[in-house]
């Protein structure tokens, strides 16, 4: 593919073989691809990774359902597995549309967190794991057995995480170990049990706010450290790292950044938020996803993940070029790390890019243009924001 312009403005070609870029700038032209491309001067840019989804939730596919209220986390749980009793369309169905939705606008892979509850039981997981199969040539699905409706007070719902790591579970999940649960070191013991058993990362909602939250993020940083999960193990949302004193903000960071703990964050909307560079100054990694998309926890949400980097931008007041940049590579190179895709745009990387009318990555972000060339795997998936 020639006539692109390149991350840093200037124009460069791209070679695909093999599903992965086998060349890339001055030397791409005569690389020998099959067949060549004119990117007709748009911006070259790397796929976008979700790093927090949830594709079995999704109400998307049918007749608009207005917002049920719920002023707490437990609240809104019952809620939504009220609705969800009365849900005709199957998981695979609108997990499917969703998966259309988002991969026309750039998204390559994904992380979803599955419901996994005494009611549910893996029924989520095996439609999600399904999809996996049928919708791969669209993009890459990662899976977390999550507890939506706590562990210790859901009695059952451990050895059903345990199950479906057994099924095909990438990572285990969790949910406010105090404020659902009350249990801090019960609900922890669960999941970090099962990661060690299974050998797989964990995933871990955390709602509970200021010292609180805080006290739980240095609990789940010891026991990686304890256990050898560094760099294994994530924590999703983390309020509290937006509300806490200076003293409390730096010893848990340090604790977070010595366990190598990801951050996940989706620039929510009137409560707390991490400090992006505050953090990334500490040592600490931070990544982006969408989390909820038209479901029973919001009406909102469309999957975009460069809109999603401008409301980051938004709620962290980020202005300059460099700080538009840092937004978006929260949606790519961060949450693809976290992921474990390795560096993408470079030789030996999956071929999973996006083209864009923009003439720089900052104008990108900005303008969010819907006008884009999707790549997977070096073959056309979408064009103008539908699937061809």
């Amino acid at each position: 593919m020639e006539n692109i312009i390149g991350c840093n403005g200037a124009p460069t070609t791209i070679a695909v073989t093999g599903g992965k870029i086998s060349a890339i700038g001055a030397d791409a032209r005569n690389a020998g691809p099959t067949e060549i491309v004119d990117g007709a001067g748009r911006l070259l840019l790397p796929g976008l990774v979700d790093g927090h989804i949830h594709l079995d939730k999704t109400l998307i596919g049918l007749p608009f359902i207005p917002h049920i209220p719920g002023d707490t986390v437990a609240k809104r749980i019952a809620a939504e597995r009220e609705l969800r009793r009365t849900v005709s369309l199957p998981v695979t169905a609108r997990g499917a549309a969703l998966i259309a939705q988002i991969a026309a606008m750039g998204t390559v892979a994904v992380r979803s967190h599955v419901d996994i509850d005494t009611e549910a039981k893996l029924s989520g997981l095996e439609a999600v794991l399904s999809l996996k199969q049928s919708h791969g040539h669209l993009i890459d699905i990662q899976t977390v057995a999550f507890p939506q409706s706590g562990i210790i007070r859901d009695p059952g719902t451990a050895e059903l995480l345990d199950a479906a790591i057994e099924a095909g579970a990438d990572l285990v999940g969790g949910l406010d170990p105090a404020g659902i649960d009350n249990d801090i070191s019960g609900h922890l013991d669960v999941i970090f049990a099962i990661a060690g058993k299974h050998g797989v990362g964990i995933d871990l909602h955390l709602h509970d706010g200021g010292a609180l939250g805080a006290f739980e993020l240095r609990q789940i940083a010891e026991r990686t450290i304890a256990l050898g999960l560094e760099g294994k193990v994530a924590v999703s949302h983390a309020f509290c790292l937006g509300e806490l004193s200076d003293s409390d903000f730096a010893r848990t960071a340090a604790l977070l950044a010595k366990a190598n703990i990801a951050i996940m964050t989706n620039g929510p909307g009137p409560v707390p938020m991490p400090p992006v560079k505050r953090l990334q100054a500490e040592g600490v990694r931070i990544f982006a996803g969408s989390d909820n998309i038209r479901d029973a926890w919001s009406p909102f949400g469309n999957g975009d993940l460069i809109e999603r980097a401008g409301i980051i931008c938004d709620r962290q007041d980020f202005r300059a070029d460099a700080d538009l940049a840092l937004a978006f590579s929260l949606v790519t190179a961060a949450s693809g790390a976290v992921l474990g895709r390795g560096a993408p745009l470079t030789i030996g990387a999956a071929a999973d890019f996006l083209l864009v009318r923009a003439g720089s990555l900052a104008e990108a972000v900005a303008g969010r243009d819907r006008d884009r060339i999707v790549y997977k795997a070096g073959r056309k998936i979408a064009e103008a924001g539908q699937l061809v």
